[in-house]
């Protein structure tokens, strides 16, 4: 029975080492790679939501802070992530008999810049887009407008990590 256990404890172990480093995020990051950097994204929304653009900054950074084992640094970072909010819109998806909204929706856009400086290669500029639905006849204030953004901003940056580091 032990000499099976060692067995099958080195077979799994070869098994695992072969296939080389496995993260659990996903994420394929260079060895050479060890900063990055997320520059503040301007919010250039028709409709500006006071604080969007620092509260999208600090998530985009702490999903990366959580996801990799990179240092966040505030210039010269082997990653950089810049870009801008460029869409923030509430509208209305589907009406009542009344001719009233009975669902909204919350949109927010980001452009993204993203730069690899040990593999220009991987450089990338791309959009990414998410939306809330919230009844009609709720006001999109106060805890419901935090959950909200929150949720968009989860999804927002997980996309971004994928697309950058993931390659998905």
């Amino acid at each position: 029975m032990k000499l099976f256990k060692i067995t099958l404890f080195a077979l799994i172990s070869l098994t695992i080492l072969g296939c080389g480093a496995y993260s659990f995020t996903g994420a394929s990051i260079s060895s050479n790679i060890k900063t990055f950097q997320v520059n503040y994204f301007q919010n250039n929304a028709i409709l500006v939501e006071p604080g969007l653009d620092r509260d999208f900054t600090n998530a985009l950074a702490d999903l990366l802070l959580n996801q990799t084992n990179l240092e966040l640094v505030t210039s010269g970072g082997d990653l950089i992530y810049e870009g801008e909010i460029t869409e923030y819109r509430i509208s209305p998806t589907t009406a009542t008999a009344n001719n009233t909204a009975a669902q909204n929706k919350l949109t927010i856009t980001v452009n993204v810049r993203f730069y690899n400086r040990k593999n220009e290669a991987d450089d990338l500029e791309q959009r990414f887009s998410f939306f809330y639905d919230y009844a009609g006849d709720m006001n999109l204030v106060g805890a419901q407008k935090v959950i909200a953004v929150e949720e968009i901003f989860e999804r927002l940056t997980q996309d971004i990590f994928n697309a950058t580091l993931a390659k998905w």
